[in-house]
């Protein structure tokens, strides 16, 4: 159990865990049984392979556009004192870099379009550069409600921009086509058959307007430019802009072998949508990871200074696997279920799922490593780590993608954070020391794999027997962690109290 010293900032950062778990769970939520929708209206793998392809082009853009000033506004905030003249230099330093990308992109959106091979869809540029300029806008304000711990203005506002998205592609997809066919036809410049599965990207582009509106009183302040903070900021943040960027190789770049390498003869576009389909299968623990990031990288940059700061770092670290390795246990347990979110189309993929269960899992346990070179300062560290895993990443993918197909894609996403973690792991030893149990999380690590070849094995009893079993089994290990850890009576009694 964690220790009475601790019990305190432990629920304070689990409280802000939750909040920001609404901002993050239920529109990853939303997002996932978005996916039902997108496959069913679009059962061609190779139309939502156009969905994976351009969204893992915006993962690797927004990391350029906010070139690691999310960092270092929490760096600078505690370095400086001056939070206001930190917050304006970065906001207006993403607001003129955002402002020129989407100005660009709408100038030389023919050409792009046709390096991606979408050389009918200049709009797609127009769409994305909308959509990727305004976030990075968005970025600064956002990580100054984290820092403010300003949850629940953070969750509202995140949860209104999946609202609208999830409305507008509910209009886009079902709605309007409905109306268009059986009741009165539409004016093109309302609905257009023709756009077709382009209307994900418009419902996106008016949820990232609309948000940026909502934002409008973080932008009314005393805007103010520092020239000599900026340069500093950049220098601390530059690094974490290569890191960013390698780790964004490591998220995407398998995206692109399978579109470039595949044989036109395997049908890469179909692969590649068949790959992206069962990634959001996997998406359950990624949406925790990014839930618990927002919670604790402002806590662990707020509590660094106290006395007990790196052994409540290593609780923590025990708590965040542990958690992890119960969604694992469970979405294993449950795949049978959960595999209807997506047609018959894309089950041949459903092997890659466990796999990349494993990659996120390690991805986890990597940004929660990565906190030591961001405390110390040490950023060109975490570039060196990160660079190291996309190399592992490319070369992987290089060699083996045209033979194993996606496949080889995922065993690379895996291998690469396995990698980037012991590496992070050690170095964090050496430079920033953190007294982590690892007797603790390997015992529930191998508790973990055995009860996975224990579900494994029970493959072979009815499907209804088998995940009543599974789930019977993920129940009994939630109470051994409690009863281990001796939680349960701190359960109890949190229940208890929220019911007075």
């Amino acid at each position: 159990m964690a220790k009475n010293y601790a019990l305190n900032p432990l629920k304070k950062l689990a409280g802000q865990t939750v909040i920001y778990g609404l901002s993050s769970i239920v529109p990853k939520f939303l997002s996932y049984f978005l996916v039902p929708l997108h496959v069913y209206i679009f059962p061609n793998p190779a139309d939502y392979g156009v969905v994976g392809d351009l969204y893992g082009l915006v993962v690797m853009l927004n990391i350029v556009l906010i070139y690691g000033m999310e960092t270092a506004y929490f760096w600078f905030c505690k370095k400086e004192g001056n939070t206001d003249k930190v917050y304006s230099t970065s906001l207006i330093s993403l607001i003129v870099t955002s402002t020129t990308f989407i100005i660009l992109a709408f100038v030389f959106a023919k050409p792009i379009a046709q390096l991606l091979e979408y050389p009918q869809h200049p709009e797609y540029i127009w769409w994305f550069g909308l959509i990727i300029g305004f976030d990075a806008i968005c970025a600064i304000p956002f990580v100054k409600l984290r820092l403010e711990n300003k949850a629940m203005r953070f969750a509202s506002l995140k949860l209104f921009n999946i609202g609208v998205n999830v409305l507008f592609t509910v209009l886009f997809l079902l709605v309007f086509p409905a109306i268009d066919k059986h009741i009165y036809h539409l004016p093109s410049f309302v609905y257009s058959p023709k756009i077709g599965i382009g209307y994900i990207f418009i419902a996106n582009v008016i949820a990232s307007v609309a948000t940026l509106v909502f934002l409008y009183k973080d932008f009314t302040i005393k805007l103010s430019f520092d020239f000599v903070l900026w340069r500093k900021m950049l220098k601390y943040a530059l690094p974490l802009l290569l890191a960013g960027l390698a780790g964004g190789v490591n998220d995407v770049i398998d995206r692109q072998f399978l579109k470039y390498m595949l044989p036109e003869s395997a049908n890469p576009m179909t692969q590649l949508g068949i790959y992206f389909a069962n990634l959001k299968i996997a998406v359950i623990l990624v949406v925790f990871i990014q839930t618990f990031r927002f919670a604790a990288e402002p806590f662990f940059f707020n509590y660094e200074k106290e006395k007990d700061s790196k052994t409540m770092f290593a609780d923590i670290m025990k708590y965040f696997i542990v958690f992890c390795l119960i969604i694992f246990i469970a979405t294993m347990g449950n795949l049978s279920i959960i595999k209807y979110f997506v047609t018959k189309n894309y089950w041949v993929g459903l092997g890659i799922v466990p796999i990349m269960l494993l990659a996120n899992l390690f991805i986890g346990v990597y940004l929660n490593l990565s906190i030591w070179y961001k405390l110390s300062g040490k950023t060109m560290y975490g570039a060196y780590i990160i660079v190291f895993g996309s190399a592992i990443t490319i070369l992987i993918n290089y060699f083996f993608v045209t033979q194993y197909g996606y496949y080889a894609s995922a065993y690379a996403r895996l291998l690469c954070y396995v990698a980037m973690t012991i590496i992070c792991y050690f170095l964090g030893q050496k430079y920033y020391r953190i007294p982590y149990n690892l007797k603790d999380i390997g015992h529930y690590a191998l508790i973990s794999l055995v009860i996975v070849i224990l579900m494994y094995l029970l493959g072979s009893y009815s499907s209804v027997i088998q995940l009543i079993l599974n789930n019977v089994i993920v129940i009994v290990f939630v109470f051994y962690i409690l009863k281990r850890e001796k939680l349960l009576p701190v359960l109890i009694k949190m229940v208890k109290n929220s019911r007075l």
